[in-house]
């Protein structure tokens, strides 16, 4: 199968790739490689990928039309999947045209190439910010119409777009909401890889809130396995991928601690208005339309990706953190 992967040098998009690409699928990965978060690190995943074969990369940003064509009609591809994306909540209220412009328009302009060129198959990384108010664990089943944040309303206008081109056209679509994603290479702007470099040079992190807000800590092979699986013909599907179990950020620091034999010391600030307090996957739809669940618990989790800094740490040490 030959896979078009946008966001390939984003932190799914680079575990996507790299298990699509040892599974013995082509894939054509495009990034624009925005500067969002420090570009190094995406320079890295890029550099890792580019050593294995049947991967060809272009930089291309989703919102460029014409760009897509020319590698849509060349490469000629089995399935998208979309992990391209302006991410952020925070971020999104400070400039929302382009999440707006990314993942909304950008994401149209990949259906209506998948249309335009007979591709059957769609995936779209959506996301668990959608929630917000809903009663946990939280199901696909919820009615998810007032976003509080331009991300959430970014990523659900792309959500109904993707319904649309699947009752026009027949196109066979999974999307998925993550649930907080972790792991080695991960995003520098999100608390786990900030606090494990933080901690690891004595440097105070910041909390918002007290500690006791909770998310739903999924493991980024678990992401990219479940990713993958739904290549399948479904139909139209919405489907969480998530670790099942909350855990509180003060929980997640004390793993941290554990696994550096460090103390956090710790600032606190308000909690956000546009966040959510807590999230939970329900995720036994995903178990049963397409066998997954996770596998890799917070703790280990934790162990992995610890390892992968210190093992990296010449590129961590560097890496410039973002608010």
């Amino acid at each position: 199968m030959k896979i078009l992967l946008t966001g390939c040098a984003g932190f799914i998009g680079w575990h996507t790739a790299k298990t699509a690409l040892n599974s013995g699928y082509e894939v054509f990965g495009i990034d624009d490689i925005n500067d969002y978060y420090d570009v190094r690190l995406k320079q890295w995943r890029l550099d890792d990928l580019k050593k294995m074969k049947n991967f060809t990369f272009q930089q291309v940003d989703i919102r460029e039309q014409q760009k897509l064509e020319n590698i849509v009609s060349t490469f000629a591809p089995d399935a998208i999947i979309n992990l391209a994306a302006r991410a952020g909540v925070r971020a999104s209220i400070e400039n929302p045209h382009i999440y707006f412009e990314t993942n909304a328009l950008g994401n149209l302009n990949l259906l209506a190439l998948a249309q335009k060129y007979g591709i059957k198959k769609f995936i779209l990384a959506s996301t668990s910010s959608l929630y917000a108010g809903q009663k946990m664990p939280f199901s696909e089943s919820l009615p998810v119409n007032t976003p509080i944040s331009p991300y959430a309303a970014s990523k659900k206008s792309a959500e109904v777009t993707c319904y649309t081109y699947h009752y026009l056209y027949g196109i066979d679509v999974t999307v998925f909401r993550y649930f907080t994603v972790y792991g080695p290479a991960g995003r520098p702007d999100l608390s786990i890889f900030k606090f494990i470099k933080l901690i690891n040079e004595d440097n105070p992190i910041t909390v918002f809130g007290d500690g006791n807000q909770s998310r739903d800590f999924t493991f980024v092979s678990d992401i990219a396995r479940g990713t993958l699986l739904g290549l399948k013909q479904i139909g139209f599907e919405v489907i969480n991928l998530g670790g099942n179990h909350p855990y509180t950020i003060n929980e997640t620091i004390s793993l941290i601690e554990k696994y550096l034999g460090k103390k956090a010391k710790m600032i606190y600030k308000p909690f956000p208005q546009c966040d959510i307090p807590a999230t939970w996957a329900d995720v036994s739809k995903a178990e049963k339309i397409l066998g997954w669940k996770p596998e890799i618990s917070l703790e280990q989790g934790i162990k992995q990706t610890i390892d992968w800094c210190l093992e990296n740490w010449d590129l961590v040490k560097n890496i410039v953190l973002k608010d």
